[in-house]
C-alpha cells in the first residue's frame, strides 16, 4: 500500500492545537474540541453539516487516520474540498451543478456505522454538495458487495483505520487494511482536508453524540518546484522547463533564446517589464518541439495590471495581426491563447465580447466560467490545458473553466467573429509550439510540465 513517491517524504501530524491554529470551522454550529491527542466532534441540533477545515490545501497526498463514532451517526472526512463566498458552478457530463455560497463541497471519505440502515459504506467516496455517491455509485462499485464487505470490516465501538491515496486523478481508499474504493476523477485536484460532524436536524436523541479522530497524518506528495514526483514520471509527465536554463526554448522569431527581456532567477522564468507593448522587448518564447495532443500544466504569477498568455498550436511562421485582424508589422505569434490578465486593472478585460479576454479565457473567442477563482495579484496560480483529439479544456487553480471542440461549427463561428477571422484554418492545425507571451509586463512562470500520449 505504498504510494509512488511516498517513501521520499515524511508524514506530518495534522492534530490541531488547542486554539485550532491552521483550521477553520465552516457550515453549521457543531462543536470541536481537543482531548489529549484526539479531535472530538459533537452534534448540535438544528444546524447543518459542520466542517473543521485545514487552511492549507493539498493536491497529491497520502492521508491516514483512526476514527471512533457513535453508532447513531454517520460522518466523514473531506479531501480536495473547497468553499467559496459566492455561488459557483461546475459542469459534469453536460449537467450544470450549482454550489451555494459558503457551502463546503468536494470528495468525502465516508464514515458509516449505522446498523439501522445496514449500509456500512465506510471508506466509500461521496461527492459532498455536487454529485452524491461516486463509489459505490456513478464511478464504480456494487452496492450490496460493498455493504457486505463493510459490515465485516467495521469495528463497532472501537477505533477504525482509514488510508487515502490521492495522486493525480486517482483516489483510492483502504479500511482497516482492506482496499475499498478506487476512482479516477479530475473534477477537483486540490483542496483542503475537513472533518465532518453531520447535521442531526431536530433529533434530541442524538444531541451531543460524538465522532472522534486520532493519528491524523498526511504525507504531501507535491514535488519541489521544477521537478517531477515518481508518480508524475510513472504517469508520463516530463518537464518542459528545468528551472535553471533556456534548454528547450527559443524566441518565437529566433533560432535561439532572446538575449534580453527574460530573466531566470530563483526557479522562475520571468518576462521583464518593458512598457506593456506586445513582443517589443525580448519577444515571445516557444518550445523547440511541436505538440498536437497533450496535457500542459504550469504555475504563473502576475503583477498589478499585467497581461500575458500561454499559446498552444502556435505557428510562428504566420504574420502577426492587429486587434482588427489586419496584418501588423510586429506583434505576438499566432496561436490559440490561454489568457493571463489582471482582470481588475487591465483594460483588455473589458474588450472583446462578453469577457473573452479575461484570465483563463480562450483569448478573443470563448469566455471562462464566472465561477473561476484566480488568486490574488502576486500569488501563484495553476494553469492546465488539455488537448485530446478535437476536445480542449482550460483549467484555473484545479477547476475546469471552459471546454470546446476545435474545428466544430461552434468553434468556427467564434473565429469568424474574432480578430483571427482573416487567418485560414485558425486553430485547426495538427500541431504547433507552446508559447509564453512577452506583453511588456512582469509575469513569472514555473513548474512547466507536459504529458503526451504514449506512442505504440
Amino acid at each position: 500500500m505504498t504510494a509512488a513517491g511516498a517513501g521520499a517524504q515524511k508524514s506530518v501530524d495534522l492534530l490541531p492545537s488547542k486554539d485550532f491554529a491552521g483550521w477553520v470551522k465552516r457550515g453549521g454550529n457543531a462543536t470541536y474540541s481537543i482531548e489529549g491527542k484526539e479531535i472530538v466532534g459533537s452534534c448540535v441540533m438544528n444546524t447543518p453539516n459542520t466542517f473543521l477545515c485545514t487552511t492549507k490545501t493539498y493536491g497529491d497526498f497520502v492521508l491516514e487516520y483512526d476514527f471512533k463514532v457513535d453508532p447513531r451517526l454517520n460522518s466523514g472526512v473531506q479531501i480536495r474540498s473547497e468553499c467559496f463566498d459566492r455561488k459557483t458552478q461546475v459542469m459534469w457530463q453536460g449537467k450544470l451543478i450549482e454550489v451555494p455560497a459558503g457551502r463546503v463541497h468536494g470528495y468525502q471519505i465516508e464514515i458509516d456505522p449505522e446498523p439501522t440502515r445496514d449500509r456500512w459504506w465506510s471508506a466509500g467516496i461521496y461527492d459532498e454538495a455536487r454529485r452524491d455517491w461516486l463509489y459505490p455509485g456513478i464511478l464504480g462499485g456494487e452496492n450490496k458487495a460493498f455493504s457486505d464487505a463493510g459490515r465485516k470490516l467495521f469495528r463497532q465501538g472501537q477505533w477504525n483505520h482509514v488510508r487515502v491515496e490521492a495522486i493525480g486523478d486517482s483516489i483510492k481508499t483502504w479500511f482497516n487494511g482492506t482496499p475499498r474504493a478506487n476512482v479516477n476523477d479530475d473534477m477537483t485536484l486540490r483542496g483542503f482536508i475537513a472533518l465532518q460532524v453531520h447535521g442531526i436536524g431536530s433529533d434530541a436523541t442524538k444531541e451531543g453524540a460524538q465522532v472522534r479522530w486520532r493519528n491524523l497524518r498526511i504525507t504531501d506528495l507535491t514535488p519541489k518546484d521544477n521537478s517531477l514526483s515518481r508518480a508524475e514520471k510513472d504517469a508520463g509527465w516530463r518537464l518542459l522547463w528545468d528551472g535553471k536554463s533556456t534548454h528547450g526554448w527559443r524566441g518565437a522569431k529566433l533560432n535561439s533564446f532572446p538575449n534580453k527581456g527574460w530573466e531566470i532567477k530563483d526557479g522562475a522564468l520571468t518576462v521583464l517589464p518593458s512598457g506593456g507593448a506586445e513582443a517589443a522587448s525580448g519577444g515571445d518564447i516557444v518550445t523547440n518541439e511541436r505538440y498536437g495532443q497533450f496535457e500542459l500544466t504550469l504555475d504563473f504569477k502576475i503583477t498589478e495590471g499585467a497581461n500575458s498568455g500561454i499559446k498552444y498550436f502556435c505557428q510562428p511562421n504566420l504574420d502577426p495581426i492587429t486587434g482588427t485582424g489586419a496584418k501588423a508589422a510586429s506583434g505576438s505569434a499566432i496561436g490559440l491563447e490561454y489568457q493571463i490578465l489582471d482582470d481588475e486593472k487591465h483594460p483588455d478585460a473589458k474588450l472583446g465580447r462578453d469577457g473573452n479576454r479575461t484570465v483563463s479565457s480562450l483569448y478573443d473567442l470563448l469566455t471562462a466560467s464566472t465561477s473561476k477563482h484566480p488568486n490574488a495579484i502576486g500569488d501563484w496560480n495553476h494553469a492546465r490545458v488539455v488537448v485530446r483529439g478535437a476536445h480542449v479544456e482550460h483549467w484555473l487553480n484545479y477547476r475546469k473553466v471552459l471546454e470546446y471542440e476545435r474545428g466544430s461549427e461552434a468553434f468556427r463561428a467564434l473565429v469568424a467573429q474574432s480578430k483571427y477571422k482573416t487567418i485560414p484554418g485558425f486553430g485547426e492545425w495538427s500541431d504547433g509550439h507552446i508559447l509564453l507571451q512577452d506583453h511588456g509586463d512582469r509575469v513569472s512562470f514555473k513548474n512547466i510540465k507536459i504529458r503526451t500520449p504514449k506512442t505504440k
